[in-house]
C-alpha cells in the first residue's frame, strides 16, 4: 500500500563530510573568493557588478519564476541570492529552458551560473563544469492516489495503455524515452501545467525527482509521490558554471561552506518543512 512519506534524505552524513572535506581542501585560502572580472557584468559605470544567474523556473521547489510579476523563487535561488551576496555581487536572474539550457550555458557572457535542480551527465560535463553534489536525488512516480498501486514499477508504467507526461528537454524526458518505449508519452512545454492533468485525468503519471515528487504531492492532495525512498535512479544535484569558469573554485568553496554551516539546510527546510 502506497502512502505519503517524509522528505527525501539530503545527503548520508558520511558522503557529506567527504564532499565538504574535498572541497574545502580544493579551495584552501579562498574562504571569502571574489569573481573574477571576465564573468560578470558591471552594467553602467558605478552600478555594482552583477552575477548572472541563468534558470528556468518551472521546477517548484527548487526555481519558480512566477508569470505576473517575473519573480523567482525557490531553494535554489534563495541559495543563488546567497552566493552573490557572498562573492559580492547583484543577482541577475537570466531566463532559460531545459531545451537551451546547455546552448546557453555556453554561450559567452551568458550566464555565470546555472541552477534549479540540473543533474550533472556525462553529455553536460563535455560542455559545463559542475560544482560538488549538494542534493541527492532520483527518479519516481508522481501520480494520484488511486493509481499509486498500479504504477509502481518500470514495467507497469511501461504499457501501452499507461499515459505517461514529461517536462521538455531535460533528464525526465531522456529517462521516459529510455525506459517506458511501450507507453503513451506526452511532452509537455509547460512543466508546471503538468500537475493539473493528473489531476484532472488527462495523464496518468509523471516520473520525475524526489524531491518535486514529494513537494507537488503536498500542493496537491490528489496526488502521491510512489516509494521516494526507494527511487528507480540515484542522482544528486549541483550548480552548473561556463566549462573553465574562473569562478568554479569560488562558488565550490561558498558551497562548502554553505552545507558545513547550516545555510543550505536552513533554506531548504524553510521550503520542506
Amino acid at each position: 500500500m502506497t502512502h505519503r512519506l517524509t522528505p527525501h534524505h539530503r545527503f548520508i552524513a558520511v558522503f557529506a563530510v567527504a564532499v565538504s572535506a574535498v572541497a574545502a581542501a580544493s579551495a584552501a585560502g579562498c574562504s571569502h573568493p571574489g569573481p573574477a572580472a571576465p564573468q560578470t557584468s558591471t552594467g553602467r559605470a558605478g552600478a555594482p557588478a552583477m552575477l548572472r544567474i541563468c534558470t528556468t523556473g518551472d521546477y517548484k521547489p527548487l526555481t519558480y519564476r512566477d508569470p505576473a510579476s517575473g519573480n523567482y523563487s525557490g531553494i535554489d535561488i534563495d541559495m543563488a541570492k546567497d552566493l552573490a551576496t557572498h562573492l559580492g555581487l547583484t543577482p541577475a536572474f537570466v531566463p532559460t529552458t531545459w531545451g537551451s539550457l546547455m546552448t546557453d550555458i555556453a554561450v559567452a557572457g551568458k550566464c555565470d551560473v546555472a541552477v534549479g535542480g540540473i543533474s550533472p551527465t556525462p553529455a553536460r560535463e563535455k560542455i559545463a563544469d559542475f560544482t560538488q553534489p549538494y542534493l541527492a536525488n532520483g527518479k519516481t512516480p508522481l501520480t494520484t492516489a488511486a493509481n499509486a498501486d498500479r504504477l509502481q514499477t518500470i514495467d507497469q508504467i511501461n504499457q501501452q495503455k499507461v499515459r505517461i507526461i514529461e517536462s521538455a528537454g531535460g533528464t525526465n524526458e531522456q529517462f521516459a524515452k529510455q525506459n517506458f518505449p511501450n507507453a503513451n508519452l506526452t511532452i509537455s512545454q509547460d512543466n508546471t501545467a503538468i500537475f493539473a492533468q493528473l489531476v484532472s485525468g488527462k495523464a496518468d503519471v509523471m516520473v520525475t525527482d524526489v524531491i518535486e515528487a514529494i513537494y507537488q504531492s503536498r500542493q496537491h492532495p490528489e496526488l502521491v509521490a510512489v516509494h521516494p525512498d526507494k527511487p528507480f535512479t540515484s542522482d544528486h544535484k549541483a550548480y552548473m558554471l561556463p566549462k573553465g569558469s574562473p569562478l568554479s573554485q569560488p562558488v565550490k568553496a561558498w558551497l562548502t561552506e554553505a552545507l558545513d554551516d547550516g545555510t543550505f539546510d536552513r533554506i531548504y527546510d524553510q521550503w520542506m518543512k
